[in-house]
């Protein structure tokens, strides 16, 4: 036993001496980079300064390789060279995840060197950073739409990508993503009670998006708004929202004979029609 706590004492010294090597190594790498950056600065060379960003590039040491690709940058304007500096400076900020600052730096070298070997890297990766900016169904989707634009461009220009199949993949998701954001909008106007609304806002989301996974659930709350107003209708209204009710009922079972719904819907429909055959009659003996 103590034969083998000594060793693993020594194990365990040794892991903790390696760990120290690693952190040490880690920080030496740092300072080197950072001297090698103000080093490359201090010289007032551009060539020299380009030719370090373009060794820290090719060691994936983006943000260090974006200070001095842009650092030299003004130099080549206008120059051959600015084609490629300006396309590994974008790439630096896409590698670095700053999407925003990437597609702005990426949609300015696709409009200017629309005939670089690197525009289709640098199209694909524009759409990329729209696909990565786009949020969850419950915020704002007008970044999902930029990215749905970008993305549907960049299949329409390069059919033949070795990409193209995750481009589909992700123009799919992006689309699904726009489809629930139309049902949470008219959802809400359902859940505050703006049942008039809701109804008006279900029907547009089901126009716009068809193939919606979420149609069901919105003919459902469309009979369900359309039942609800008729119930808290003046009495002038009431009729007509019943009859309007009913429309809605019928198509839904229609289209969804074996829904979770049909029973909760039914038994509203037969509210409404009894509302509605009693007061024909009312009218009838009037």
């Amino acid at each position: 036993m103590c034969a083998y706590a000594h060793k693993r004492k020594i194990l365990l010294i040794m892991r903790r001496f390696f760990g120290y090597i690693v952190v040490f190594a880690s920080i030496a790498v740092a300072t080197l980079s950072c001297s090698v950056v103000n080093e490359a600065i201090k010289t007032g060379d551009p060539q020299y300064v380009y030719d370090q960003a373009l060794m820290l590039y090719n060691t994936e040491k983006w943000d260090k390789a974006s200070t001095l690709f842009q650092t030299c940058r003004h130099v080549y304007m206008g120059t051959p060279r600015e084609d490629s500096l300006s396309f590994y400076n974008a790439r630096c900020k896409f590698k670095l995840h700053n999407w925003d600052e990437a597609a702005m730096s990426l949609d300015e070298y696709r409009r200017k060197f629309a005939r670089s070997p690197f525009i289709e890297d640098a199209e694909g990766m524009y759409a990329l950073c729209y696909y990565y900016m786009s949020p969850a169904p419950e915020r704002d989707q007008t970044v999902t739409s930029q990215a749905i634009i970008a993305i549907t461009e960049f299949i329409s220009r390069y059919p033949e990508s070795k990409n193209i199949d995750q481009f589909k993949d992700m123009l799919t998701e992006l689309s699904g993503r726009l489809m629930e954001k139309s049902y949470l909008n008219a959802y809400t106007y359902f859940k505050i009670g703006r049942y008039k609304s809701a109804i008006v806002a279900f029907k547009n989301a089901m126009k716009q998006y068809p193939e919606s996974p979420r149609r069901e659930d919105m003919m459902y709350y469309t009979t369900l708004s359309a039942y609800r107003l008729a119930a808290n209708s003046v009495e002038s209204k009431q009729l007509d929202r019943y009859l309007a009710m009913l429309d809605h009922y019928y198509t839904f079972i229609g289209e969804y004979p074996e829904s979770k719904h049909v029973k909760e819907l039914g038994r509203m429909a037969k509210d409404a029609r009894n509302y509605i055959d009693k007061n024909r009659k009312t009218e009838d003996n009037v």
